[in-house]
C-alpha cells in the first residue's frame, strides 16, 4: 500500500513539471508542434521508471528540471526533446540508435554529443576530462544545442549539489567555476553564468561564501532604500526629458564581489558597484542621452566610464557602464542599453541563436569562431593537462584592445605582447617578427601592450621563432604556434643527430647506413613501440635510446667492431661507461633514480631545483648529458616540457644501497638576538644532519641565515624546517632551490 502511494505522488510530482513545462513552451513558441517534446517525455518516464536521484527524488525530475531551463532560454522543441532523453543513454539501457530511430537524425545527433564517455578507460581523471571538454568543444562547432543542453544540465546539478558527498561536491563545484561559468560568459549567457558562480562558491568556498553574504546582508536592507530612491530621481529626470525607459536595480552578485575584494584587496564597503541601477531604453540615441542626464545629476568616478556599445565585449556584449558618486558620498554603477542589448546581456546566444528562426546571422557565426579557434589549437597539443590549462586561459581572459596601423581592432589577453600581436595577424607574421612599433616608438619584444595602443609588426624574410618567447607571449594561440614550430624543427634536428650518430657505429663495422634495409631499421623501431624509422631516428638524436643498443638490433649475432684501434680512435665512446662517468663526475653520481622501463640510462639530479628523495620528480631527456631529474614544482618544468615526446618517467629507486646526502639550502629569516645561531645549530645537529656552509647577516634588529645542509630525504628535511620554525624568534624558514 505504501508502494502504490509512492507511485502515485511520483507520478503526480512528474506530471506536474511536465505541465508546467509545456505551459511555459506554448506561451514561448505558440507556432511549435509540441508533439515530440510530449512523445519524449513518455519514452523517458518509461526508461527512468524506478530510477531515483541522490536526493529521493525519482530521477525523471532531473530530465524534466532540465528541459524548463531550455524553456526559459526559448529552446525550439528538438532542444527541449533532447534535453528531456540527454541521461537516457548513459544511465538506461536505450542506444543512440533507439533514439535516431524513435526521434529522428537530429535529436539522436544532440543527445550523442551531450551524453558522458565516462565508458571509455582513460589513464588520468585529468585526461577524461580533457577529452570530454575536446568533445564538447567540437559538438559546439556542430550544433550549439549541445552545450546548451550541456549547461541547463549542469546549473541543475549545481542547484541540488547538497545531496552529495563532500568530495564530491568540492570536485564539481571546482569543474563548474573552472569550465562551465566561463563556458557561459563566453556565449555571453550572464544569467546562468552568474547562478553557476554564485553555486559553485558556496560549495568550494563555504567559509569565504557566508563571510560575503553576511557582509552584503548587513548592507542589504540599506542598500535596497537606496536604490529605490536612486530610481526615483532617475525615472523622474528621464520623464522630464521625453525618454521612455524603465529602471531596474540589484545587488551585485556575491561571486562577482568576492572576486573584486580579492582582485583589489578591499573591503565590501568600497566595492562601487554593489548596488547598480540598470536603464533599458528603447533606441541607441537614447542610451547616450541618458547618460548625459545621469552625469548631470551626479559627479561620475574618474576612469570608471566604459563603452561597451562603440566597442563590445568578444562575447558581444554591449552596455554603457558608468559609476557616480551622490551628494552625500555613497558610490552605485548605472549600466545603460538597450532591450535588444538587454536580452543579448542575459540570455547570450540563447537569444539569437543558429536554429531559432530561419538561416544563422553573421553575429552569431562571429560568436561561434572562437570555439573553431579552440578546436585549431588544441589539435596542436598532444598533452591533456596542457590543454586544459589552456583552455581555461583563453576562456575567461582580461582583454586589451589594439590597433593595428589601418585602425583595425585586435583583441589580446592582458599583459600580451607584440608576438601576441603578430601571431593574432598572421601566423608566418608571428614566426618571422623581429621587432614592433608602438604609436610609433620602437619598443622591445616584451613589451607590455595597452588598450589604444597601434601596433606595427616588423618582420625579416627567413626569421624564426625562438624558444625564448615562450616566456614573452601571453595567448595561447602563439604559445601554441611556437611550440608546434619547436616541435617539429626540433624534431627534424634529432632525427638528423640520430642518423649522424647510427653511421659513426656503423663505421667502426665498416658498414654504411644506406646499407641497412628500411625494413630492418622499420622492425626494430617497432620494438621500441614506435611506428615509424625517423621516430627511432630522433629518439637516438634526443638520446633516449642508445646508438650502439640499436645497431646491435641491426647486426647479425655475433658481430664485432674490425679494428680494435678504430674503437680506441673514437676516444671516450670505446670504453664502457666513460661518458657516464664524466658526466657523473660534473653534475654527481644518482643511482639513487631510476628510469622508469629503461636499462642503464645516464642521469642526473638539475642543478636549478637540486631535487631530494621523496619528492615529486620528473625527467627531461638532453642531448649528451642523459636525463636531466626536475622537481614537479622547478620553475623551468613548464618551458623544458614543451617536447611532450622528451618527457620520460623516473622514480627515486626502492632501495638504495648507499644512502645519499643531498645538499639543501635553507635560509632563516630571524631576530638578531644572543643564542639564536646556537639555537639554530642545535636543530640541525639534533636531527643528525651535516652542515656544509653558514653564513649570518644582521640589519635593524633582524637577520637572515644561510646554511647549507646534508638532508638525507624530504621527511628529513620537513623535521629540521619544522623544527627551526619553533625557534623563539625565527619568522620565516625559505628552502632556495639553487644552491
Amino acid at each position: 500500500m505504501a508502494s502504490l502511494r509512492q507511485q502515485i505522488a511520483t507520478t503526480a510530482l512528474t506530471l506536474t513539471k511536465f505541465r508546467e513545462l509545456m505551459k511555459r513552451m506554448q506561451e514561448n513558441r505558440p507556432q511549435d508542434d509540441l508533439t515530440i517534446v510530449k512523445k519524449a517525455y513518455d519514452y523517458s518516464l518509461k526508461n527512468h521508471e524506478g530510477q531515483t536521484r541522490a536526493s529521493g527524488d525519482p530521477y525523471l525530475i532531473h530530465p524534466l528540471e532540465v528541459a524548463l531551463v531550455l524553456a526559459e532560454m526559448k529552446m525550439d522543441p528538438i532542444a527541449i526533446s533532447a534535453g528531456l532523453l540527454h541521461d537516457s543513454v548513459e544511465d538506461t539501457s536505450v542506444t543512440i540508435v533507439d533514439i535516431r530511430k524513435e526521434f529522428g537524425e537530429q535529436v539522436a545527433h544532440i543527445v550523442e554529443g551531450v551524453t558522458k564517455i565516462s565508458k571509455i578507460d582513460f589513464a588520468t581523471r585529468e585526461e577524461q576530462q580533457a577529452e570530454n571538454l575536446r568533445k564538447m568543444m567540437l559538438a559546439m562547432v556542430d550544433d550549439i544545442r549541445v552545450v546548451l543542453i550541456k549547461l541547463a544540465d549542469r546549473l541543475h546539478n549545481m542547484r541540488t549539489l547538497e545531496h552529495l558527498p563532500p568530495d564530491r561536491q568540492h570536485k564539481i563545484a571546482e569543474e563548474t567555476l573552472e569550465i562551465y561559468a566561463p563556458i557561459a560568459h563566453r556565449l555571453g549567457m550572464g544569467k546562468i553564468r552568474g547562478e553557476l558562480e554564485d553555486l559553485g562558491f558556496r560549495f568550494l568556498d563555504p567559509v569565504g561564501y557566508e563571510q560575503v553574504e553576511k557582509s552584503v546582508n548587513a548592507r542589504r536592507k540599506q542598500g535596497e532604500a537606496f536604490l529605490a530612491k536612486m530610481e526615483q530621481i532617475i525615472t523622474h529626470k528621464l520623464k522630464e526629458a521625453g525618454i521612455q525607459a524603465r529602471v531596474e536595480s540589484r545587488i551585485k552578485r556575491l561571486f562577482s564581489i568576492h572576486k573584486k575584494l580579492q582582485r583589489q584587496h578591499i573591503s565590501v564597503d568600497q566595492v562601487y558597484d554593489l548596488c547598480a541601477m540598470r536603464v533599458i531604453t528603447r533606441s541607441l540615441q537614447d542610451c547616450y542621452a541618458v547618460l548625459g542626464i545621469i552625469h548631470n545629476l551626479w559627479r561620475p568616478v574618474p576612469g570608471r566610464i566604459k563603452d561597451f556599445i562603440a566597442m563590445p565585449r568578444p562575447n558581444f556584449y554591449q552596455s554603457l557602464h558608468t559609476s557616480v558618486i551622490t551628494e552625500d558620498g555613497t558610490p552605485f554603477e548605472i549600466q545603460i542599453r538597450t532591450e535588444d542589448m538587454h536580452k543579448m546581456a542575459e540570455e547570450g546566444i540563447a537569444a539569437h541563436w543558429k536554429y531559432k528562426d530561419g538561416p544563422v546571422s553573421a553575429q552569431d557565426e562571429q560568436r561561434l569562431a572562437w570555439l573553431r579557434q579552440v578546436v585549431e589549437w588544441q589539435q596542436d597539443v598532444s598533452d591533456p593537462a596542457e590543454f586544459l590549462s589552456t583552455l581555461k586561459v583563453d576562456l575567461y581572459p582580461e582583454e586589451v584592445y589594439t590597433f593595428t596601423p589601418k585602425g583595425k581592432v585586435v583583441v589580446l589577453p592582458r599583459d600580451a605582447t607584440p608576438i601576441d600581436f603578430a601571431y593574432t595577424i598572421h601566423t608566418e607574421v608571428g614566426h618571422t617578427c623581429i621587432g614592433a612599433k608602438v604609436n610609433g616608438r620602437m619598443v622591445p619584444l616584451r613589451h607590455k601592450l595597452h588598450s589604444g595602443d597601434i601596433v606595427e609588426i616588423l618582420t625579416q624574410p627567413g626569421h624564426k621563432p625562438s624558444r625564448d618567447w615562450l616566456g614573452l607571449v601571453r595567448s595561447s594561440r602563439s604559445r601554441n604556434k611556437i611550440k608546434h614550430w619547436l616541435n617539429l624543427h626540433q624534431r627534424e634536428r634529432a632525427i638528423e643527430i640520430g642518423r649522424k650518430l647510427i653511421e659513426k657505429e656503423a663505421r667502426k663495422y665498416r658498414i654504411a647506413l644506406k646499407e641497412i634495409r628500411d625494413e630492418d631499421l622499420l622492425k626494430v623501431a617497432n620494438s621500441y613501440g614506435l611506428g615509424k624509422a625517423d621516430d627511432l631516428m630522433s629518439g637516438i638524436g634526443y638520446g633516449k635510446y642508445s646508438a650502439r643498443q640499436v645497431l646491435a638490433k641491426l647486426l647479425p649475432a655475433g658481430a664485432t667492431p674490425s679494428i680494435a684501434g678504430e674503437i680506441e680512435a673514437e676516444g671516450l665512446t670505446s670504453q664502457p661507461g666513460a661518458i657516464a662517468n664524466v658526466v657523473r663526475r660534473v653534475f654527481g653520481d644518482h643511482n639513487a633514480i631510476t628510469v622508469r622501463g629503461q636499462g642503464d640510462m645516464l642521469v642526473y639530479r638539475a642543478r636549478c631545483c637540486n631535487p631530494i628523495r621523496g619528492e615529486g620528480i620528473v625527467g627531461y631527456i638532453t642531448r649528451g648529458k642523459g636525463v636531466a631529474v626536475h622537481s614537479v614544482n622547478c620553475p623551468n618544468v613548464t618551458n623544458l616540457l614543451y617536447e611532450p615526446e622528451r618527457r620520460i618517467d623516473v622514480e627515486w629507486a626502492r632501495d638504495e644501497s648507499t644512502p645519499t646526502a643531498y645538499p639543501v639550502k635553507l635560509t632563516v629569516y630571524c631576530d638578531d638576538r644572543f643564542g639564536m645561531l646556537k639555537s639554530i645549530t642545535g636543530v640541525i645537529g639534533d636531527a643528525q644532519s651535516n652542515i656544509r656552509n653558514i653564513a649570518a647577516r644582521t640589519s635593524n634588529s633582524q637577520a637572515s641565515v644561510e646554511v647549507v645542509l646534508d638532508i638525507a630525504d624530504l621527511k628529513h628535511l620537513e623535521q629540521i624546517i619544522a623544527g627551526l620554525r619553533k625557534i623563539p624568534g625565527v619568522h620565516e624558514v625559505q628552502r632556495l632551490q639553487k644552491i
